[in-house]
């Protein structure tokens, strides 16, 4: 594997501060624990590319311009790069509107290298299992796509619960030709059973009413 390719799926913890000691700091011990580290000074030097790998976001709560507030809003679907904020000082409605900002934790400086790591970890776990699930999303997305306009027609009906003859009926097709688009929809979608394709279609029109 080419070293650059390598570099890319890596664990990599990106922290936005604007204090240059703090980002020192950070990276020492980010590198010492055998972690990639981007560093930035301001949310304005931050671009939101996406990673190969796990990420996490260490994000100063007090940035100069843009606060951490809203740029952790900016970032809120962004689901595979869960955000660490830290803080100057132990403030509890900031702690919550940080939590409901999506936060998935919250420290204050100074913290010890063991209570960030032990954060990161938590979130680096998080951001593994929301990149195998937008994976598999991506997978079960192509598998939808490649089904013609008949099929999908066939399928949303199918997964409501008609059977073959009122899919027929509603479609003004016979049921044996039903039953052909059904098994090719199977087939296509990978499904061992009509559960699995209901699960499929819901995890589809969930994404759809997310979008």
């Amino acid at each position: 594997m080419p070293r650059a390719e390598a570099a890319d799926v890596l664990p990599t913890v990106i922290v936005i501060d604007d204090d240059p000691p703090v980002r020192s700091s950070l990276e020492r011990m980010l590198e010492g624990a055998g972690l990639r580290s981007l560093t930035f000074c301001s949310a304005e030097a931050f671009e939101p590319t996406s990673h190969a790998g796990p990420c996490c976001l260490v994000l100063d709560v007090k940035l100069p311009t843009a606060g951490g507030i809203e740029v952790l809003r900016a970032l809120a679907r962004r689901t595979e790069l869960p955000i660490i904020f830290v803080t100057d000082r132990c403030d509890v409605p900031l702690t919550v509107q940080a939590m409901k900002a999506g936060a998935v934790e919250v420290l204050t400086k100074p913290f010890e290298d063991a209570t960030m790591l032990r954060a990161i970890a938590d979130a680096m776990e998080r951001s593994t299992l929301m990149l195998r699930l937008d994976g598999d999303l991506r997978a079960l997305r192509d598998k939808y796509e490649a089904l013609t306009r008949r099929e999908r027609e066939v399928m949303a009906l199918v997964v409501a619960g008609m059977l073959n003859k009122q899919v027929g009926a509603e479609l003004g097709i016979s049921e044996i030709t039903v039953k052909a688009h059904r098994g090719q929809v199977m087939r296509k979608m990978k499904a061992a059973s009509l559960p699995d394709l209901v699960n499929m279609a819901a995890r589809l029109g969930a994404h759809k009413t997310a979008s």
